[in-house]
């Protein structure tokens, strides 16, 4: 059951951002801003493919791939729980972001800055989101691998917050910078 709601969980935030970026490509929003700034962006997927291997080969009982460092019950549902939450708040966030939302950094149409709903909680719910899915899937699966996700992800996702603080900064001035004094960087 654990697995599959680890599945369930990573098909589900695919779905959200395709659904959301069709809707406002029907708008006239490129939504797709990814790798525009940074090339390097472009290595993340191959490794975001592994990630979903892992997840699945777990689920479906595929050859699988890196050893499990423990085993608990207890854990792989609170692991569970950290899922839901991170899907909650990914849904919350992409509803608060509205028609500002991008999958990258927008300089040139970045719409308004958002600072209500899931960003008057975090001025990054949808990395944050992101953080608490990846935790949640190695709870559940706990090995090498994921933890290795885990660890390099969270390095990316603040990576790549710092980048658009930068972006943001210069786009919006003084109003990203009191907003920043309001509302924590994650949690």
């Amino acid at each position: 059951m654990k697995g599959y709601i680890a599945v369930i969980t990573i098909v589900l935030l695919i779905i959200l951002v395709i659904i959301r970026s069709i809707q406002l490509k029907k708008l006239g929003i490129k939504a797709f801003k990814f790798g525009e700034m940074d090339k390097k962006d472009f290595i993340i997927p191959p490794f975001a493919l592994l990630l979903f291997y892992v997840i699945f080969s777990n689920a479906f009982h595929l050859p699988r791939l890196g050893a499990e460092l423990f085993r608990n019950e207890f854990v792989g549902w609170i692991g569970v729980v950290l899922c839901l939450l991170g899907l909650s708040l990914f849904l919350y966030s992409l509803i608060s972001f509205g028609k500002s939302f991008r999958v990258g950094i927008d300089e040139d149409n970045p719409g308004p800055l958002i600072t209500t709903g899931a960003f008057a909680i975090s001025r990054n719910p949808i990395y944050t989101a992101f953080g608490l899915v990846l935790l949640g899937e190695f709870l559940i699966y706990p090995n090498w691998i994921l933890l290795l996700y885990l660890m390099v992800g969270y390095w990316l996702f603040n990576r790549q917050v710092l980048l658009e603080e930068q972006s943001l900064r210069k786009i919006y001035g003084e109003e990203y910078q009191l907003y920043s004094k309001k509302v924590r960087r994650y949690l």
